[in-house]
């Protein structure tokens, strides 16, 4: 059955609340702070907000429900997205499809966590039962270590060498150097990036993000009622969604953009060459690298060539990441989730400032989240397009 697109939707006024390493606020405090500037950039009261919608790991003991009270809202819609860093498409396509089916006006998608000297932590104790049996209580409760059995497997599969792992990571951070909300803000060359002080085999210091503070924000609304606004805009061209894609393989060397790229690229009606600039989800370098073939970039086996032929940085011939990613712009919890789609909708609107990419205009966005014991379970893509106001 042919998908519906998502005409008459745009999301527009992207936000973001600049990172601390650590913070004593909660992630109430730092989700308010983004509610109130897409507010205010669109110029809306509190009133005007009929749809919220949340993405938070440290919101606890409250839910988005509870938030309503906190921040005085009265919504006629609220979702909840517990995916990590696939939330910020996920709240997009769910959050669009509301707006189009009349079920609300205007709904504010905001992400946004905490980082206190023992969130991350805590976290991981609990983060889910695998966690909790499978490996918090061997010592490898984190991420590092699950990822990389990941990249170990992806190397040897593939030939693929740290340098080429370390190239994704040095142009992220010359782009991260343009951006004023990054966390890391000295230059990083190859050299650096593998003399780097060993984490989990195979990986080094630079391989691995950096958890802070933040939280970032976007709102979805007609088409029309932006126009009305004065609102520079992007169209949703096309989404995917995939959970717990390829169960059967033994190890994660592919994500769940691969069951679905060929409807994205049909809905949005173009191919990888039409993209102007890609935001990929990258928590590693390995996982970015699984991007660009899961995305249809290159061949899969074929992403450290790309990346050894090609100039990420955002005066490249494929700006990729161009904020620094979160492994130079850091990883606000949930927020990581979102950042590479609002950098997308500042880019494609012409409002990215430093990071601008010339004549941008057709961006791609990918999420990837919530690693069990041996895998990502959650992908997604949007592409998205601006014309300005």
């Amino acid at each position: 059955m042919k998908r519906q697109d998502y005409s008459g939707v745009v999301v527009t006024a992207p936000v973001s609340v600049p990172y601390v390493r650590y913070s004593r606020e909660t992630a109430h405090w730092w989700i308010a702070r983004a509610l109130k500037q897409v507010l205010a950039a669109a110029g809306l009261k509190p009133r005007d907000l009929d749809g919220f919608s949340v993405s938070s790991f440290t919101l606890f003991p409250d839910t988005p429900v509870g938030l309503t009270q906190h921040l005085g809202l009265s919504p006629r819609w609220l979702d909840s997205i517990p995916m990590g860093g696939a939330s910020g498409v996920v709240a997009l396509r769910r959050a669009a499809r509301a707006v189009q089916a009349g079920d609300v006006d205007v709904v504010a998608c905001i992400a946004g966590d905490a980082n206190r000297i023992d969130s991350f932590r805590q976290l991981l104790s609990s983060f889910s039962r695998f966690a909790m049996d499978a490996s918090y209580p061997y010592g490898s409760g984190g991420p590092n270590a699950s990822f990389a059995l990941i990249a170990d497997a992806y190397m040897a599969e593939y030939g693929v060498t740290r340098e080429d792992f370390g190239r994704i990571a040095v142009a992220q951070r010359a782009n991260a150097l343009n951006y004023p909300n990054a966390i890391m803000t000295s230059p990083l060359t190859l050299e650096q990036y593998l003399a780097a002080r060993p984490i989990s085999e195979p990986f080094g210091l630079y391989d691995c993000v950096m958890p802070c503070a933040g939280a970032e924000g976007f709102l979805v609304m007609r088409e029309d009622e932006a126009q009305a606004r004065g609102l520079a805009f992007a169209r949703i061209s096309a989404t995917i969604e995939r959970h717990n894609a390829f169960p059967e393989d033994p190890v994660q060397l592919r994500g769940g953009w691969a069951v679905d790229v060929d409807e994205l690229y049909e809905m949005a009606g173009c191919g990888p060459g039409d993209i102007d600039l890609l935001q990929t989800y990258d928590d590693y370098p390995v996982i970015s690298m699984m991007q660009f073939e899961d995305l249809g970039f290159c061949a899969k086996g074929e992403g450290a060539r790309f990346v050894r032929d090609h100039d990420l940085t955002i005066a490249g011939d494929f700006p990729h990441n161009t904020s620094g990613g979160q492994l130079s712009a850091g990883q606000a919890g949930a927020a990581g989730g979102y950042l590479g789609l609002v950098e997308a909708i500042r880019q494609v609107t012409g409002q990215a400032g430093p990071t601008q990419v010339t004549s941008a205009r057709t961006a791609m966005v990918s999420g990837f989240g919530m690693i069990n014991y041996d895998r990502g379970l959650c992908s997604s893509a949007a592409i998205i397009t601006g014309d300005g106001r």
